[in-house]
């Protein structure tokens, strides 16, 4: 048996040739890992726009969504380790898909191993832009001004930003080395009151990487379902990263 963890599948994206096929790629994936998957880590940004309302679910997602019910109906574990782009789950993914989701950061030890694991646009260092854009996304009051605009208005424009910052990201070029280096330095300082911590697992900067930061302790980096399709899994013999297809 094996544990999985992938990120960054940022299905329904308006970037994608066909949202259709790429939520298809995703659900293959877990059908293929579901007789040897004893748990399954989503760490973040899962969705590209997820907002769920009181009484009406959002348009899209039914083959995923449907998938993950089933892994979780047959016993799998999964947890959903919540990103930037679908900050505003509540109570229906963990409700209706027997799904464990996770605001922040999650340590476990797992075939021995102690990992602890986060989407990564918490830590680090942070731009005081994206700081205070984030401390708005998480604010009760404004969550519930947002809810109270009709989603014919709030869907496009979540979906605009959404391109909208992609292509700002890839103009001034993926990965952000300032985002990585924040990470390698939350590495350290946390590992220093941590010791006991072998890796740390990010999704958030779209790309799949390995390296040791401090002694006995690794920083991974899990890629991306946009292109690389790539995930970890770990088992007794330890962890590899892998890609599908």
């Amino acid at each position: 048996m094996s544990v999985y963890f992938l990120s960054d599948l940022h299905l329904g994206a308006p970037y994608f040739p066909d949202s259709r096929e790429a939520e298809k790629r995703v659900v293959a994936f877990l059908d293929s890992i579901k007789d040897d998957a004893e748990a399954i880590y989503l760490l973040g940004d899962v969705l590209d726009y997820w907002y769920e309302y009181r009484y009406v679910v959002p348009r899209g997602f039914v083959r995923f969504f449907g998938k993950l019910a089933e892994l979780t109906d047959a016993g799998i574990k999964v947890v959903w380790l919540i990103g930037n782009h679908d900050i505003w789950i509540f109570d229906y993914i963990p409700g209706e898909l027997g799904v464990e989701v996770i605001d922040g950061s999650l340590t476990e030890t797992i075939y021995g191993k102690t990992i602890f694991m986060t989407h990564g646009d918490g830590v680090g260092r942070l731009p005081r832009g994206f700081r205070i854009i984030r401390s708005i996304f998480r604010n009760r009051w404004c969550q519930k001004a947002f809810a109270a605009i009709h989603p014919r208005w709030t869907v496009p424009f979540a979906y605009g930003w959404s391109h909208h910052s992609r292509e700002e990201g890839e103009a001034r070029g993926i990965p952000d080395e300032k985002i990585l280096t924040g990470l390698r330095d939350f590495v350290r300082t946390y590992h220093e009151s941590h010791p006991e911590i072998e890796i740390f697992l990010f999704g958030h900067v779209h790309i799949l990487s390995r390296e040791e930061v401090a002694k006995g302790c690794e920083m991974i980096v899990l890629g991306e379902w946009i292109r690389t399709f790539s995930y970890a899994i770990l088992d007794k013999n330890g962890l590899k990263l892998a890609k599908w297809g």
